[in-house]
């Protein structure tokens, strides 16, 4: 959102700059006055240099969402916490769905800031050996997609979402071997250890609408 403004706010003083030109470009002689080249480009590379950073967090949004909705069988949105949310946020949770006023959880998450940091380094990446930060990235997704699903149960999402974690991986662009790797490594580095309130029975089949 400050990204944004700032944005605005250059594209507005190029605008605002070559309106003045055009409008007292002639003065009282008939001489033309030279156009503001160095405010106008200065002004536009600056929108230029603010306009990169929110298009490649839109391209990840996207493309986040696209892997999600697939998970879940629907449409979902995916929303990575910008810089300035995250200045503001105390929560401790990594990803969260809110449940609408009849205790459904709606189709849209909030993934936080370096979360989602991580799963762009992992995009990126090569995907044969994630490190422990970027297998919770994608975990974390899953479940949030499992939430997003009507899993209520903060166990039972997180056991369906163990189970889907290699799709999830595969959809993001790693192979088979890549994704079941990064499964395993949840299971047996990350599960173990947390909170009881994420543990319980988990085997294979879960509903997807339990919880």
């Amino acid at each position: 959102m400050v990204l944004t403004c700032v944005l605005i706010g250059f594209v507005a003083l190029a605008a605002i700059a070559s309106c003045r030109w055009v409008l007292t470009r002639v003065d009282a002689l008939g001489r033309i006055a030279p156009f503001p080249r160095i405010s106008v480009g200065l002004s536009l590379v600056a929108a230029l240099a603010c306009a990169v950073p929110l298009v490649l967090h839109a391209q990840l949004e996207s493309k986040l969402a696209g892997a999600a909705s697939e998970v879940v069988g629907a449409p979902v949105q995916v929303h990575c916490q910008t810089i300035g949310e995250a200045f503001v946020d105390v929560g401790a949770e990594l990803g969260y769905v809110r449940w609408g006023a009849d205790g459904v959880p709606e189709k849209k998450t909030l993934i936080k800031s370096h979360v989602c940091g991580d799963l762009r380094a992992w995009l990126r990446s090569s995907k044969a050996a994630p490190s422990l930060d970027q297998v919770v990235a994608v975990h974390v997704l899953t479940h949030e997609a499992m939430h997003m699903a009507g899993i209520t149960n903060e166990a039972a999402a997180e056991c369906a979402a163990m189970q889907r974690d290699q799709t999830t991986a595969v959809l993001l662009g790693a192979s088979p071997a890549e994704g079941l790797a990064l499964a395993r490594r949840y299971w047996t580095e990350v599960y173990p250890n947390m909170p009881d309130g994420y543990r319980g029975e988990c085997n294979p089949g879960v509903a997807i609408a339990g919880g």
